[in-house]
């Protein structure tokens, strides 16, 4: 039964994406703002099919150009960040090709960028500051890649130049560490051994984790909007790196570990 339930709500998911994607891509091309807040439904939506509750802690920057940096576990980390702020995700190019998903992606106006290729770096970050002057708000998973939730990857500070650009008022875009912790399932705490069952890593195929996960029931995350910063406010880029890294591991050991830090 609950197979046949998980097949059902990942229906809804298809036939929701479907559903919106015409709406969006002519939002798109309108310039209306309806194109930042599509995609915010699509992820609440997207949550109450999971069974997802998610707890916020802290206060998201909003009115001015901002760069959120998180840590990252899964495709699910999208979905958590987007049912709660306005913003395009930056991704590696091949999410481009998915099936579907790809697509979805498109329609957020996620940023595609080839981060191994550090020769296009300096066009790379003209991207994304030309993106944060433009009005667009931007999520940064500096891992580059997911792992299983119950720790943080050393953070890469390439993209984190972008912080160090000008916004059309002379001022550089806030820097807002961000972390997500996968923490309860079926009103238990989830615990080392679970967790790894919402996270995405490794050579885990998309389609069959996603199914899985549907048949799981009803959980939660909490994300904590950290205190942000200015790329000014310290010696170099890595510097700025090694603060957002410090802000994240700190406040996702603190939840996981049962404390709630105050954000």
């Amino acid at each position: 039964m609950r197979r046949v339930v998980a097949a059902f709500k990942l229906l809804g998911v298809f036939v929701t994406g479907l559903a919106l994607m015409p709406l969006q891509f002519v939002a798109i091309a309108a310039h209306k703002p309806t194109a930042r807040r599509i995609p915010k439904l699509f992820h609440r939506i997207m949550l109450r099919l999971i069974g997802m509750r998610v707890v916020v802690k802290g206060q998201a920057v909003i009115g001015e150009p901002v760069f959120y940096v998180s840590n990252h576990a899964s495709y699910l980390d999208v979905v958590v960040l987007g049912s709660h702020i306005e913003a395009c995700f930056i991704a590696k190019s091949e999410v481009a090709g998915w099936p579907f998903f790809g697509w979805l992606a498109h329609a957020s106006r996620t940023v595609f960028l080839e981060r191994e290729r550090r020769a296009q770096a300096g066009l790379q970050r003209d991207t994304l500051v030309a993106r944060l002057a433009s009005g667009d708000n931007l999520v940064l998973f500096p891992e580059g890649t997911s792992n299983d939730g119950n720790k943080v990857k050393r953070f890469k500070s390439t993209l984190l130049s972008a912080a160090e650009g000008q916004m059309p008022d002379g001022a550089q875009p806030r820097v807002q560490p961000v972390s997500i912790a996968y923490t309860g399932i079926h009103g238990l705490p989830m615990g080392r051994v679970r967790r790894p069952k919402f996270a995405w890593y490794g050579d885990m195929e998309l389609m069959p984790h996603l199914f899985d996960l549907m048949q799981i029931g009803p959980c939660e995350v909490e994300v904590h909007f950290l205190t942000p910063v200015r790329a000014v406010d310290f010696a170099s880029r890595k510097q700025l790196t090694e603060h957002c890294h410090g802000e994240i591991v700190a406040a996702l050991g603190a939840v996981l570990q049962g404390k709630r830090p105050t954000g």
